[in-house]
């Protein structure tokens, strides 16, 4: 398991009963998480002196609950590999989410590193970008970026992100797509980038209500991408929530589609250090692809 422990302001602090205990720089929440299926004591106190709850439905969905939670506040994670710090604005907003996924942080310090020491100028396409935290990484680590995201209010959300951690000028393209239909194109126009990450929804919709069901649209992703990849790729990586797809699917995808370039693939689990228990939470799966 690949596990993100390079946090100083975010921390899992607790799980149990379906929940986690999380510290968000000074604000501690209470979500859902359907991997916490044990029912451990809840001693710490965060439980109960929490700044924001959000309450599963049983029909679907929730609503948060807060206490004296602002609107939005910063978080810092400094990346020693690219040796910068990102900061991202959180906001509590619809299912759970606050607008950042700290697990991917050892995906940053893992394809960062490597841009970093490549010694050329590496063009990379984030695909699925959500607000953007793959997209400040790659672009502090020096890279080129086209950033891809159907929702435009993500996009908006990614810009600031960008000027807050200081990389308001750098080299990143901005765009609201559909992720499939843009690699098309980019494919017609004959486009090529080193390096593709991508981290699809397990369900979503496009910005035309185009839609996106993983276990049936990943792997023809992934084929498409291959033409768009320069003739010396730098890596490729895949990022997964869904259950039904393990490393081993994620390995056996990129493997097969990208033997030309004859890659070392490897695919793990994520995980997220657990302070309470001294155990890791599991949080998806990634696998990566180095050239």
């Amino acid at each position: 398991m690949w596990i993100a422990d390079g946090w100083n302001e975010y921390e899992v602090i607790d799980t149990s009963c379906g929940e986690k205990l999380e510290r968000w720089g000074n604000y501690i929440l209470v979500r859902p998480d359907p991997q916490v299926i044990w029912e451990t004591p809840k001693t710490n106190k965060g439980w109960k002196n929490k700044n924001g709850h959000y309450h599963r439905s049983n029909k679907g969905g929730g609503e948060w609950e807060f206490f004296r939670l602002p609107e939005q506040w910063d978080l810092h994670y400094y990346s020693r590999p690219i040796g910068r710090t990102l900061t991202f604005h959180l906001k509590p907003f619809s299912f759970k989410h606050t607008g950042l996924f700290p697990e991917q942080a050892v995906n940053w310090d893992w394809f960062g590193e490597k841009i970093k020491n490549a010694g050329r100028p590496v063009k990379v396409l984030n695909l699925f970008a959500y607000t953007g935290g793959a997209t400040l990484a790659a672009a502090a680590a020096g890279a080129s970026v086209t950033h891809v995201d159907a929702s435009k209010g993500m996009v908006g959300w990614a810009k600031e992100n960008a000027q807050a951690s200081g990389l308001g000028n750098a080299p990143i393209r901005w765009l609201v797509d559909d992720c499939v239909k843009f690699v098309e194109r980019e494919n017609r126009r004959g486009s090529k980038y080193d390096a593709i990450i991508m981290d699809p929804p397990s369900y979503g919709r496009g910005p035309k209500g185009e839609v996106w069901k993983i276990e049936d649209a990943i792997h023809p992703l992934i084929k498409l991408c291959t033409h768009i990849l320069s003739d010396e790729p730098l890596f490729f990586l895949i990022n997964s929530y869904t259950t039904g797809l393990a490393p081993a699917v994620l390995t056996y995808m990129l493997s097969t589609e990208l033997k030309k370039w004859n890659p070392q693939v490897d695919s793990r689990e994520i995980g997220l250090p657990v302070t309470e228990s001294g155990l890791v939470l599991p949080c998806g799966a990634s696998g990566r692809a180095s050239f």
